[in-house]
């Protein structure tokens, strides 16, 4: 009898699962998805014609084998964009951008990497990195990867900033000369006497910017974030997420930029794959679906069931069975109340820890228990709004070209801009109007979060007005998508998480995958890659959970190790 594995998502992990499966193995892969959407939060919102991204998703990665997942899928549009290289019968060797720096810095600060002490790097990259895929024919004119154009900005004191933030004319005028002094003034003292044992991320930042530009610019966004003072969030984040980087860094930058004349660039500079550990915030273009990152994950799952496996919409697992240490059956239950049973011999879970320890049918320990019960996660609500215009143009008018504005005023809870138009051109109806995603980040037991929805808009359209972006009697139209559990958090009981995940892998046919499934801030590549790990340890017979979980926590460390030997 051909075996099963029963796969509970249908996010990037979950999908990718399954496809592996049906790829690679001989297993029939069943999905069971609570909603009635297909993405987890890769998904794409569809309202009235115009589409929304949750979060914003650039595609990007480290690993060639996920480039080349998503080229195969959906092939980039190259019409108009000088990205071919050459053919090869049906396929084509094009040049994609690649490995662009993850924004922002703080969003997903995650546990410490161990490894050696980094050098400040003495020069930044000028060029994007591109990497070369083979891509075949697109399937049609839609299934395709645009090349976009990247621009993300700060929005501080009504006035905008490069992000990430450099030490630049732009940024000195802005801050202006008393708030520069104070700025310098507070690094040099931060060197002459650093706190002595960084016990939250509020010391490390302070350590490495000074307390006057840590409380301009990192402390209002982070505590927006995540609902949390810095002071009580572990130093480990910022290792995690900024090492390298310090106020001396961006100096050491800025007067190379002032003093050093431009370099000729050479041919075959942005080509070069070699340039894959650099630190590349500069890189201009990024890779987007046409229609919405949505649209390559319903895209999978159309291939899913063509190859026969299955998606079972608006189920959701209440239990788990098992019988010593393996998984047995799951049982769910549809929106219209009906209980299903689902055998089988393997089990991906992509579902909150949380959920899944309540859903076990079996004894579980104590001190188990207390850790799932203990995890926390940050919510998060998209707000779009429709407008005629906006009050912030380009220098020479028009509508201005970022992706993403972080919004770092501290008299508004917003706490990030999408315009939905520079994303994909097709991402709104009217090419005529904008279509912006105003971000918050809160918890469901916020008064926020069980704001009506017309409030919210209203209020959403007011925080823009306030803050200089848009008049409200330029709205035409808005919407509200409310995420739980999008960010798992590394605090509340995480520092015992250990506990719970040595549990978890006891059950030897039982595999966590994806962000909310490992409790860990995977980016959608690194969510697909512990998906791939699990498909290709059951072809080989034998999946090593260590190297699971090291996804996202050693990777770039060893990258950066054989770079250097």
């Amino acid at each position: 009898m051909r075996k099963k594995a029963i796969i509970i998502g249908a996010g990037p992990a979950g999908l990718t699962a399954a496809l592996e499966f049906l790829r690679k193995t001989d297993v029939q892969p069943i999905i069971l998805e609570a909603s009635q959407e297909i993405g987890g939060i890769s998904r794409t919102i569809r309202y009235k014609g115009n589409r929304m991204d949750i979060g914003g998703h650039r595609f990007f990665s480290k690993s060639d084998r996920v480039m080349q997942w998503w080229m195969d899928l959906m092939p980039p549009e190259t019409e108009g964009v000088d990205a071919t290289i050459s053919y090869q019968g049906q396929r084509r060797k094009v040049e994609v951008p690649d490995d662009i720096h993850e924004e922002p810095p703080l969003r997903g600060l995650g546990p410490l990497t161990h490894g050696p002490e980094q050098a400040e790097p003495d020069e930044e990259p000028e060029a994007e990195h591109m990497v070369v895929v083979e891509a075949p024919e697109p399937e049609s004119s839609d299934l395709v990867m645009l090349i976009r154009p990247r621009k993300s900005r700060i929005y501080y004191l009504r006035k905008f900033f490069d992000y990430p933030i450099k030490l630049t004319g732009n940024t000195i005028k802005n801050l202006g000369p008393a708030r520069m002094v104070k700025i310098g003034v507070s690094y040099v003292a931060s060197r002459i006497s650093p706190i002595k044992e960084e016990k939250s991320l509020e010391d490390f930042l302070i350590n490495r910017f000074g307390r006057e530009l840590y409380l301009t610019f990192f402390k209002s966004y982070t505590e927006k974030v995540w609902g949390t003072p810095c002071d009580q969030i572990s130093a480990e984040w910022g290792a995690q997420r900024i090492k390298g980087l310090s106020l001396t860094t961006a100096l050491k930058h800025f007067l190379r930029k002032a003093f050093t004349p431009s370099a000729p660039k050479t041919a075959g500079a942005q080509s070069d794959v070699a340039q894959k550990g650099t630190d590349t915030s500069l890189i201009e273009r990024f890779l987007y679906p046409k229609f919405g990152p949505g649209q390559l994950w319903e895209h999978v799952a159309e291939k899913i069931i063509a190859m026969g496996g299955e998606i079972h919409m608006g189920i959701k697992v209440e239990g788990i069975e098992v019988s010593g240490n393996t998984v047995t059956a799951v049982e769910a239950v549809t929106e219209a109340g009906e209980h299903a049973h689902f055998s089988g011999d393997y089990f991906l879970s992509t579902m909150p820890m949380r959920d899944l320890v309540r859903a076990m049918r079996t004894e579980v320990p104590g001190n188990v228990r207390e850790v799932a019960e203990g995890l926390e996660y940050r919510d998060f609500i998209t707000v779009g709004i429709l407008a005629n215009k906006l009050d912030v143009t380009e220098p020479q008018g028009g509508l201005i070209r970022d992706t993403w504005i972080y919004i770092q005023e501290p008299d508004v809870l917003l706490g990030r801009l999408q315009i939905f138009n520079n994303w994909s051109p097709y991402m709104v109806s009217d090419p005529r109007k904008v279509w912006i995603g105003l971000e918050y980040f809160c918890y469901e037991t916020d008064a926020l979060w069980r704001m009506p929805d017309e409030e919210l808009k209203q209020f959403a359209a007011r925080e823009l007005e306030k803050i200089g972006i848009l008049r409200t009697a330029e709205v035409l139209d808005a919407h509200v998508v409310r995420v739980p559990k999008t960010y798992p958090a590394y605090f509340g009981s995480y520092n015992r998480f250990d506990e719970l995940r040595s549990w978890t892998d006891e059950f030897t046919n039982l595999f966590l995958v994806g962000r909310n499934g490992m409790h860990k801030y995977n980016n959608q590549d690194h969510s697909m890659l512990t998906a791939m790990a699990v498909v290709d340890g059951v072809a080989a017979g034998h999946v090593d959970k260590n190297a699971l979980w090291s996804i996202n926590t050693e990777q770039e460390y060893h990258e950066e190790k054989s770079q250097k030997t």
